[in-house]
């Protein structure tokens, strides 16, 4: 990855897009802050972690579906491509959009942390200021190292990241701003940190 790394200031969005699309199903790459980088593939606990959440948005939420794998344009910085682990939006709202699509219309990305050395700077660092500067309402981080879920929200386009950033320890209830405004009682997320 080091190797691909230095290489990526001179790459376009359109040559990470020819990469990424040639990339067998086992790999999966994203471009945020003008780097290339390969998101590490999901174990038992974080892909149970995300269908917990979708079967809580579908019973809360039922207008809404929670995508999963769904590539996003968050080109406010850098032409950036990022793939959340899962991102809610209205029903059917992606129907038609491909591989990377437009970010509005998403009123939540989702990361479940991995236990990987750049889940650091990707997941609490890059991709919260990615999404705030594209607009994103809500970035929720399952934080399965920290034991922590933190909620992001009030995006600035501006500047990027977040206006408001609250954290919350696993096994407490905890209520997605609007326009999502789902309550989540994140007891169950024990199971699933080391």
């Amino acid at each position: 990855m080091t190797v691909m790394a230095e290489h990526t200031s001179q790459m376009s969005v359109d040559e990470f897009e020819t990469i990424a699309s040639a990339a067998p199903e086992t790999v999966t790459f994203e471009f945020i802050d003008g780097r290339i980088g390969v998101k590490p593939m999901t174990d038992g606990d974080h892909n149970s972690i995300v269908s917990w959440l979708a079967k809580r948005c579908m019973q809360m939420r039922p207008d809404l579906d929670l995508y999963q794998t769904q590539g996003l344009r968050v080109d406010a910085y850098r032409q950036s491509r990022a793939r959340p682990d899962a991102v809610l939006a209205p029903e059917a709202h992606f129907a038609g959009h491909g591989e990377w699509a437009d970010p509005d219309g998403a009123l939540l990305v989702v990361e479940v942390t991995s236990y990987d050395s750049d889940t650091d700077r990707r997941d609490r660092h890059e991709k919260p200021a990615a999404y705030g500067q594209a607009g994103i309402p809500v970035y929720l981080l399952i934080d399965r190292d920290a034991c922590t879920v933190t909620v992001h929200s009030r995006p600035d386009r501006r500047v990027g990241g977040y206006r408001d950033i609250r954290l919350t320890d696993f096994g407490e209830t905890l209520v997605l701003p609007d326009p999502v405004g789902i309550e989540l009682d994140t007891e169950i997320l024990k199971n699933y940190a080391r």
